[in-house]
Formats: structure tokens, C-alpha cells, sequence
């Protein structure tokens, strides 16, 4: 080859080299990265279908799996569970349940798993409607005098979320000591100028877990879905409400959805405040001493808190709080726990269902034992890709004799479980795997009877507006319907 040539070529062969040099090494990189993932992955403490389903992701996806695992597979990460300060819930003096309520088999299941004992001296109300939650959220800020503690995973940008920032700036330039926590993620568009207002008036806001940036591995993953409000350490709102249109407002709106609350007014409440508070340190990094029991409020104050009828602050409740900060997983045993006693009936309402295998053979096996087991779901849910996913689980149980109501006015948001008309459920966390084993959520079981039978009779509302579902309206569809529904099926660990 003339010596002309040779130099022409020379670049080019060394680019070439160069080139697939890099191929090499970034393949390598890559092989390393997934081998460290699928090596993380078997290390965590999961369930089956969880880790299943991001091997399927990381191995046939890597470049968008590895990513997304170390960004959102988290699940209770160690170091971040260790910088948060764990959530034990003593029970205030003189506050205990009865003995029978004691030695029941869920609370005890319950308090074993990391909960506290049921307390007693309670009242409660529900709030069935969003313009309920609204009044009484407006009623109980107002009325406020020492501290408001509100912890939210969505603020609507909003007249209702305007609304109340601007009540919640009118109240600590009054001197209340007024905190916000808001979900990063949730919040995402409503934490920056959007609360100026009431930082402004001297209130506080704080974010839970940034998003941007990761305070952790993982963080992203880790989401704070607990919504509580706590007046005066005495008074409390829990529920599924979040702080928007959508959930709540002074008017009725046709596309609010049907969601659940609950007002407690007693011991019960200073837990919620507990559980507050330990998210708050958390979140701000700052040490903050236990709110101080207030002067008893006037009889006045106390009296709506009362439920019509009834004969005094006799309710018993169990504070359940469930996420990484927690050492086992009581929100889940808890809800196993019911079900596996239930002697007649278990109802369940949640927006989205998609259990783990535990709890569908559960519920398959009682079915299948002749007790009633109703479930009631939005006929559409907000997320129609959980709507696919769900499809298979309740095949399974219309097959095993159950019911399944899809509720059809408009987006169901509740979350219940009712079991023999003696003990039930509400809260924060639906019936999935994220609320289950991943967010933090927050719970409180029922244990007296005209509680139960409230939520009972607010659930055979919802029953009367809901078409019952059969096998044909769940059939397998024709492709590619079919392969949608099956690949939603194989997320649903993720999702």
C-alpha cells in the first residue's frame, strides 16, 4: 500500500478501534450494573411477584430497568429507616381498652406486628361526603387554638387548596402554631410559591423525601400517602381525603369523588399526633418535643365531636402506622388478621385491588367457606391501567363464590374493611402492594360496635349504587386486549 494511503487510513482504523473499545467497556459497565442490581435484588426482603417482576424488567429492559430500580426499588431502606425515628405508640394514661378488646385476636396480631394497644375514652364521626370533610376541616381550623398539624400526599393548586392555605396563613398570624407537611411527589406543583402564604404568615411547611434531589436511594420510591390533621393534640381528621377539589370542597360538584373520612376526638388523636410529629422531625431534620396536653377545651368545642345518640366517649381505637418506619408490617398482618377471623362477613372498599397472593387465597378460601365476602370497587378507576391489572384477581373470586360490586356514580376513592359487623378498618392505604408494603400509610381500627356498624351501614349506600360483576363481564378479551391485561398483571408489583 502506498505510504499516501497508509496515512489516509490510519485515522480512520484507529477510530474504528477506539470505537469498539468503548463498545466493550460499556458492555461490560452494563453486565456489572445488572449482575449489581439482580445481586441487590435477591439481598432485599420481597414478595415473590415484586421481585419477579423487576428481574423481568432489569433482564429484558436494562437500560431502563437498572435505572429505575436504584431510582424506585426501594423498599424499607435501612439507612433511611434508621435516620427516621421509629413510631411506637405508648398508650396515653389512663386510656386503655377493655380487657376484652385487649386480648382480641386482631389487636393483639396487630399490636405484635408494631402497633400499639386499642385505647379507649374516644369519640368519633364520619365524614361521608366531601363537602363534610371540607366543613369540618374549615370548622376544626378555626377553632384551633394551640397548634394545627396537617400532613397531606395532595395539595390541589386549586380554589380548595387555595383556600385552605389561606385560612391555614390566617390562623398562625393569630398565633396557632401551624405545620404543613406535604408528599414531595404528590405535592410536587403545590409546595413552592404556591404555600408562600402561609410560610409568609409564619406557619411552616415542609417537604417529606425530595424528589429532586434524592435525598437517597430509593427515596423516589418511598412516598409519605399518610393524610391526617390534628388540632390541639386532641382532635383528629383520618381518612383518604387529600386537599383538593376532587376530594373535598364547600360545594357539591358532580365530579368530586366518593371518598371517607373519619373526626376523633380523644386519645386516639394524640397517637395520630405522635405519628405526625416522628414524620416531621423526619422530614424538617429538626428534633421537636411532644406537643404538651392543653387545657381541657370548653364543653361547647367538645360536644359535635359526640355522634348523636350516643352515650359518651366510649369508643376504642387502635392507631395502626405502617411503612419504613415501622419494625414489622401491622397494616397488612392487621388486615389478614381480619379476615382470617371473620366468622360471617368481610366487605372490603378500596379504589384499586391488586393483593398480594397471601391475601386473595384468603379471601378465596373464605368465600369458598360460605362467608360473604363483597368487595366494592370503582366501576373506572383513575388509573385504567390498574383497572386491567385487577381483571385476573377477580375472576378468582367471582369463581369462589364472592361479590363484586363495581360502584358506578363516579370515582370510588374510600378505603374500608368491615368484618362481622364488629370490627373495622379505615384510613389511608388501599388494597395493593405499594400501600401495603412500600408507602407510609397510616390506619385506624374500629373496635366498638356503633362505630362498625356506621361504616356498615355508609358501605350498604355505596352497595345500593353498584352493579354486581360476573364472570362474563371479566373475561379474557381478544388480543392484543388479552395481552394488555397480562402484562398489567405481571406490574403489578410496580405499580
Amino acid at each position: 500500500m502506498p505510504p499516501l494511503a497508509e496515512l489516509l487510513l490510519a485515522p480512520a482504523v484507529t477510530e474504528v478501534v477506539t470505537t469498539s473499545l468503548w463498545s466493550h467497556v460499556y458492555t461490560a459497565g452494563g453486565v456489572l450494573l445488572v449482575l449489581f442490581a439482580l445481586a441487590r435484588l435477591a439481598g432485599e426482603r420481597r414478595q415473590p411477584g415484586n421481585t419477579l417482576a423487576w428481574l423481568l424488567v432489569i433482564v429484558l429492559l436494562p437500560y431502563v430497568g437498572v435505572p429505575l430500580f436504584f431510582l424506585f426499588g426501594g423498599r424499607k431502606i435501612r439507612r433511611l429507616a434508621a435516620r427516621k425515628r421509629r413510631i411506637r405508640l405508648p398508650s396515653p394514661p389512663g386510656s386503655r381498652a377493655s380487657a376484652a378488646t385487649l386480648a382480641d385476636p386482631v389487636a393483639q396480631a396487630i399490636r405484635t406486628s408494631g402497633a400499639g394497644d386499642p385505647v379507649g375514652g374516644n369519640s368519633v364521626r364520619l365524614l361521608g361526603t366531601g363537602e363534610e370533610a371540607f366543613a369540618e376541616l374549615e370548622r376544626r381550623i378555626r377553632a384551633a387554638r394551640y397548634s394545627i398539624h396537617i400532613a397531606t400526599y395532595i395539595l390541589g393548586r386549586d380554589r380548595v387548596g387555595r383556600q385552605l392555605v389561606e385560612l391555614l396563613a390566617e390562623r398562625a398570624r393569630a398565633g396557632v402554631k401551624v405545620r404543613l407537611q406535604l408528599d414531595a411527589l404528590g405535592c410536587f406543583f403545590a409546595s413552592g410559591s404556591f404555600v408562600d402564604p402561609l410560610r409568609a404568615a409564619g406557619g411552616e411547611v415542609a417537604k417529606f423525601l425530595p424528589v429532586i434531589p434524592l435525598s437517597s436511594r430509593g427515596s423516589a420510591n418511598l412516598r409519605n400517602h399518610r393524610k391526617i390533621a390534628i388540632f390541639d393534640h386532641t382532635t383528629a381528621i383520618v381518612g383518604g381525603h387529600n386537599l383538593a377539589e376532587e376530594y373535598m370542597g364547600p360545594y357539591p360538584w358532580r365530579k368530586r369523588w366518593t371518598d371517607l373520612g373519619a373526626v376523633i376526638h380523644g386519645p386516639a388523636a394524640a397517637l395520630l399526633d405522635d405519628v405526625f410529629l416522628a414524620d416531621w422531625s423526619f422530614a424538617t431534620r429538626r428534633a421537636v418535643e411532644p406537643t404538651p396536653l392543653p387545657p381541657p377545651a370548653p364543653a361547647s368545642v367538645i360536644a359535635p365531636f359526640i355522634p348523636a345518640g350516643a352515650p359518651g366517649m366510649t369508643s376504642e381505637l387502635q392507631v395502626v402506622a405502617s411503612g419504613p418506619d415501622v419494625s414489622g408490617d401491622p397494616l397488612y398482618e392487621g388486615m389478614l388478621a381480619m379476615i382470617q377471623e371473620a366468622t360471617h362477613s368481610i366487605w372490603i372498599v378500596t379504589p384499586y385491588f391488586l393483593p398480594d397472593e397471601v391475601l386473595l387465597r384468603t379471601l378465596i378460601v373464605k368465600a369458598r367457606t360460605g362467608r360473604d365476602v363483597t368487595l366494592i370497587l370503582p366501576a373506572r378507576s383513575n388509573h385504567p391501567v390498574t383497572d386491567l391489572a385487577r381483571r385476573p384477581y377477580l375472576r378468582q373470586l367471582v369463581r369462589s363464590g364472592a361479590r363484586v360490586l363495581a360502584y358506578q356514580p363516579r370515582m370510588l376513592h374510600a378505603k374500608a374493611i368491615i368484618v362481622d359487623d364488629r370490627l373495622a378498618l379505615i384510613g389511608s392505604a388501599n388494597v395493593d402492594m405499594r400501600s401495603l408494603f412500600v408507602n407510609f400509610e397510616i390506619g385506624v381500627v374500629l373496635h366498638t360496635a356503633t362505630d362498625v356498624h356506621a361504616i356498615r351501614a355508609w358501605a350498604g349506600a355505596l352497595a345500593r349504587d353498584a352493579r354486581q360483576l360476573h364472570l362474563g363481564d371479566l373475561k379474557r378479551r381478544r388480543f392484543p386486549a388479552n395481552l394488555a391485561e397480562d402484562l398489567s398483571r405481571l406490574l403489578t408489583p410496580l405499580l
